[in-house]
């Protein structure tokens, strides 16, 4: 008998993918976790329903919520990831070499453990010794620091259960605060085909808070409708100014010097929510 695993995505369109193998079926302190084995796109990390990495295309993700920041900021040396417990924004900010100390902090422990265990590809680098891993909530975490970040990249899930408030202008402003006078954070902010209200609302949110504030899109072929956008909002740099000679060559799938700049030049339906 076949099994399949399928996302509704909204109530009248969801994915599906054919499953060799369900390794964990979990309800957490925090969400519903399952890590899954799939025919298409390998093991799979789903919370509450909704995939968050598959070891098939998790690199496009990964590189461009940490590359394009890493890029911009001129000496990155102290970075937080916010969430992303299976490691692979971790994995690639330590590709920078300017950076000296990476923090993750991630709510649930579960996830950390889990990917450790069954997406040793992405969480590889989470005990390497430049990072510090702490389980905690990422809102209450900002609340504390003051100035103490260069980069700042939010990987959250949807805003769904304890991701709604990393979706919230207070948090935005948290995050101001957290950076250094020339700090970046930059976070995920879902599609434009079905979250068009929300992508409206973090930009003008951030825009009310951060003098530089763009946008970026990267094709994620299990996220929701496969179109991704990034928010990212500077004190003082702008990804635009980028100079693509300076950029260096990384060990990277999709992010690449010449796609720096190319990843900000949005779709017209795209560039008309973020006016």
């Amino acid at each position: 008998m076949d099994l399949w695993y399928t996302e509704k995505q909204t109530e009248n369109f969801g994915i599906t993918a054919k499953i060799t193998r369900t390794y964990v079926d979990e309800q957490t302190d925090f969400q519903h976790l399952a890590m899954i084995d799939t025919n298409e796109w390998g093991r799979m990390l789903v919370l509450d329903g909704m995939v968050m990495t598959t070891v098939r295309d998790e690199f496009v993700y990964h590189e461009m919520v940490a590359h394009p920041a890493l890029v911009t900021h001129p000496d990155p040396k102290r970075v937080l990831v916010v969430g992303g417990g299976d490691g692979g924004v971790i994995r690639e900010v330590l590709k920078h070499p300017k950076v000296e100390k990476a923090v993750l902090v991630e709510i649930d422990g579960k996830v950390i453990e889990y990917s450790k265990k069954y997406l040793p590809e992405i969480a590889g680098e989470l005990d390497n010794p430049r990072v510090e891993v702490i389980v905690d909530d990422g809102y209450m975490h900002i609340a504390k620091q003051k100035g103490a970040y260069d980069v700042i990249m939010v990987d959250s899930t949807e805003p769904v259960g304890p991701a709604v408030e990393l979706f919230s202008k207070g948090f935005y402003q948290g995050i101001f605060e957290a950076l250094k006078e020339d700090g970046i954070f930059v976070a995920q902010t879902d599609n434009p085909w079905f979250k068009s209200d929300l992508i409206r609302s973090v930009n003008r949110d951030v825009k009310e808070i951060f003098p530089i504030v763009r946008v970026y899109c990267a094709n994620i072929p299990t996220y929701p409708s496969g179109l991704w956008t990034f928010t990212m909002g500077s004190k003082k740099h702008d990804p635009l100014a980028v100079n693509e000679a300076s950029i260096p060559e990384m060990d990277t799938k999709y992010y690449t010097p010449r796609l720096h700049k190319a990843a900000f030049a949005l779709p017209k339906f795209v560039e008309d929510l973020v006016k």
